[in-house]
C-alpha cells in the first residue's frame, strides 16, 4: 500500500471508529464497508472532516450478490457502492453498503448530503429494487411505468415478465404476458455434442 493510502486508511479508522466493517485495499483504491444504519452519518463524516473532504459522489450503483462467488456467498443479497472523490485532497474512495433486508432492500438516501446521488439512487432503484429512503422523488427513470420487475436482479429472467405492444384494434400500446418460451443459450462451442466420444 502506497504512504498516500496508508495515511487515507489511518485518518478513516480514526475518523469512522467502530462505524467501520471493513477496509480493504485493491488496485490501488480504497474500499470501506460500513452498516446501513450509519450510512448517514459516515457519509457526512466522509464528506466534511477535514482531513477526508470527500465533497463529490462520482458514481453510485447497485449490487446484486445472489449466486456470487459460486453460489458460495453468505453475506446480504443487495449491496449498494458509492464512489467518491476529494478534488481539494486528490484522493478517491469507494463505500460499501449492504441492504439489512434481501426481500425489501432499504438503504437511506445521501441526495441531501451529495445532490448528485438523485438519479444515481433512481437508477439502482429501477434496475435493482433498492428503495432509498428519504428520496425527494424515487420512481423509475430507465424503464417505463407498466414495467413489472427489476431487469438487474440475477433472478429476473431473461425475457422478462411482460411485454409491450401496439393493439391496432385498442390503437393504443397495451400489455400482454410474455409470450416467448423461455429457452437457455449456450454458445455452441461447449455444448455437449462438440465432446463426444
Amino acid at each position: 500500500m502506497s504512504s498516500k493510502l496508508e495515511t487515507l486508511s489511518l485518518c478513516l479508522k480514526s475518523a469512522l471508529g467502530d462505524k467501520l466493517t471493513s477496509l480493504t485495499e485493491r488496485l490501488g483504491e480504497l474500499t470501506v464497508v460500513v452498516s446501513a444504519n450509519d450510512l448517514l452519518s459516515v457519509a457526512e463524516t466522509l464528506r466534511d472532516h477535514q482531513d477526508l473532504h470527500f465533497e463529490e459522489l462520482i458514481d453510485l450503483c447497485g449490487m446484486d450478490y445472489l449466486d456470487y462467488g459460486d453460489g458460495l456467498w453468505e453475506g446480504k443479497r443487495f449491496a449498494v457502492v458509492y464512489h467518491l472523490l476529494s478534488v481539494s485532497l486528490n484522493h478517491r474512495l469507494r463505500l460499501r453498503v449492504f441492504a439489512p433486508e434481501d426481500d425489501f432492500p432499504l438503504i437511506g438516501s445521501v441526495n441531501e448530503i451529495w445532490p448528485s446521488a438523485n438519479w444515481f439512487e433512481r437508477e439502482a432503484f429501477d434496475l435493482f429494487g433498492i428503495v432509498f429512503d428519504g428520496h425527494p422523488d424515487l420512481r423509475r427513470i430507465l424503464t417505463d411505468y407498466g414495467f413489472v420487475g427489476h431487469p438487474f436482479r440475477k433472478d429476473f429472467p431473461l425475457s422478462g415478465n411482460v411485454e409491450m405492444r401496439y393493439d391496432p384494434d385498442q390503437q393504443r400500446v397495451i400489455y400482454q404476458p410474455v409470450s416467448i418460451e423461455p429457452r437457455e443459450v449456450t454458445p455452441r462451442i461447449i455444448r455437449e455434442e462438440n465432446y463426444g466420444g
